[in-house]
């Protein structure tokens, strides 16, 4: 499949002429949700979640639909009837022809005085026909899955081809994020959540988790500018 970075959190995932977009939020292009034949967002938070634009979206596509976590489907569903499913931890579906398991419950802590939302992660399948059995099982053990945890260190337990790694955030640490790749143990790592970051910030960041940096255990560190695509 095809996946293209765009801005701050969201990403594009194409396969068999269908798209599937994460997070389109406030922080990403005006036009991140346009021409997505199915949306997952992660949390409420404005930089994964713009309503305005998703209404854009699901108006211009009938056929569009979202998946997501209760706080965010609540602002949408009178307006979309049946178009918007609701969704948590441990569910399966499949969404523009990916499959799509849900992982995680929680955003994590920015501070303690600082109420946690829900937060929800989606582990996306990119090999067709991996529904059941030994299928799912070769998929997944497999380079062709992408896992997108939003704003939380969330491991699925699942092994994953292309871990997109929340880069920067006032919740997180560069140690923890280092640690996190460790234990997810991808192919690669690909970086989003770096809307808050200048040229410099993305130049030290990508020299640390690079050669010069305590090593990823293995993962491939990669960094694609928005509009700026891959195969994986």
């Amino acid at each position: 499949m095809k996946l293209t970075k765009q801005g701050h959190a969201s990403v594009r995932l194409e396969r068999d002429g269908r798209t599937l977009v994460i997070d389109p939020g406030g922080f990403s292009e005006p036009e991140a949700a346009r021409g997505a034949d199915a949306v997952l967002v992660t949390h409420e938070h404005p930089d994964h979640f713009d309503e305005g634009r998703l209404r854009t979206a699901l108006e211009a596509n009938p056929a569009a639909r979202i998946w997501t976590l209760a706080a965010v489907a609540e602002r949408l569903s009178a307006a979309f009837p049946g178009r918007v499913h609701t969704v948590g931890h441990g569910d399966t579906f499949e969404a523009a022809g990916f499959e799509v398991e849900v992982h995680g419950r929680l955003h994590a802590v920015i501070h303690p005085d600082i109420p946690r939302v829900t937060n929800v992660g989606y582990l996306v399948h990119g090999a067709s026909g991996a529904a059941e059995g030994t299928a799912r099982e070769e998929a997944t053990a497999g380079e062709e899955t992408v896992f997108h945890p939003g704003d939380a260190l969330t491991v699925p337990g699942r092994p994953v081809g292309t871990l997109l790694l929340p880069l920067h955030a006032p919740w997180s640490k560069f140690s923890e994020i280092v640690d996190y790749v460790r234990e997810v143990a991808p192919h690669r790592a690909f970086d989003v959540h770096d809307g808050l970051l200048a040229d410099p910030g993305l130049a030290v960041y990508g020299r640390m988790l690079g050669p010069a940096g305590p090593g990823l255990g293995g993962a491939e560190h990669v960094r694609l500018a928005p509009g700026e695509a891959a195969r994986v």
